[in-house]
């Protein structure tokens, strides 16, 4: 939560140059707004985040009326950098799979790293499920698991469209992990050895021999230079700084550097699936 915790300190901070410039004291401005005493230093020190409404007592009350909009401009991105994985499915996961596809319609260049799944634009309907399914019970979302893999398959057209480029880098566990039966996995593993042969993708496999120069920690997009997506266990944290997004960039790149690609990579897939199969008789 690097980016979001910034942000808000960033906020924070501005908002004490505001008081100071009005000459409060952060006890002086929490007795004119009817705030409990703690309440200023908390939000100064990025401890709490303020409503839009604090925010516009906050400019009057430092008698910076005008200053309001710039302030509640960059508390709403703020807001946009993290959002909570049971607010975002409270409508269903169908949503939340709508609205990639609309980023990714948007993104000449996505780049997708994985170190445990395979990545949702590649995956088999019955892996998707699988996925959805685990995360149904996790969310307690509404069980919309038959059109949340609706939506993801629709989503995957992206991926036929001509100008469309995308390059994806999985760590060899990813092809490993049984998060779903044997057989679904091994439909899903052949189905990554025909997607790997398409023109719009570069499909990269980092075998366990490897020896990483950066931890392969999560998985995360990166969509052209304009944002990068990360999922953790609750929640989905959306960068946009600069300086973030070129230093998932320089990951990414790293990662890249030691994947197998083309003929090595389907071969790794191919020594996964007879090992799939002997372990399975």
């Amino acid at each position: 939560m690097s980016s979001f915790q910034r942000a808000r300190e960033a906020l924070g901070l501005r908002l004490r140059e505001l008081r100071h410039d009005a000459h409060l004291t952060g006890r002086q401005l929490a007795e004119l707004q009817g705030w409990h005493p703690s309440k200023v230093s908390k939000v100064e020190g990025g401890k709490q985040t303020p409503s839009e409404a604090d925010i516009e007592a906050w400019s009057m009350a430092c008698a910076r009326p005008e200053l309001a909009a710039e302030l509640v401009a960059s508390l709403r991105s703020l807001e946009g950098q993290y959002l909570e994985f049971r607010r975002m499915f409270s409508v269903g996961q169908r949503t939340a799979q709508e609205e990639l596809a609309e980023i990714e319609a948007a993104t000449d260049l996505t780049r997708n790293f994985e170190s445990v799944f395979v990545p949702g634009l590649l995956q088999t309907p019955e892996y998707a499920r699988y996925r959805f399914a685990e995360r149904l019970e996790d969310t307690g979302a509404p069980d919309d698991v038959d059109d949340a893999v609706a939506a993801r398959m629709n989503r995957q057209q992206v991926i036929y469209r001509t100008g469309k480029r995308f390059h994806f880098v999985v760590t060899e566990a990813v092809l490993r992990y049984l998060l779903c039966p044997p057989e679904v996995m091994a439909g899903q593993l052949d189905r990554l050895v025909s997607l790997s042969t398409l023109t719009t993708i570069r499909f990269g496999v980092i075998p366990f021999e490897v020896q990483y120069t950066v931890a392969p920690v999560h998985g995360f997009y990166v969509y052209d230079e304009r944002m990068v997506r990360v999922e953790n266990l609750t929640a989905v944290l959306k960068l946009t700084q600069p300086s973030e997004i070129a230093a998932y960039r320089k990951i990414f790149d790293q990662f890249a550097e030691v994947a197998r690609y083309g003929a090595e990579a389907r071969a790794i897939i191919t020594r996964v699936l007879a090992d799939l199969a002997a372990n399975t008789e």
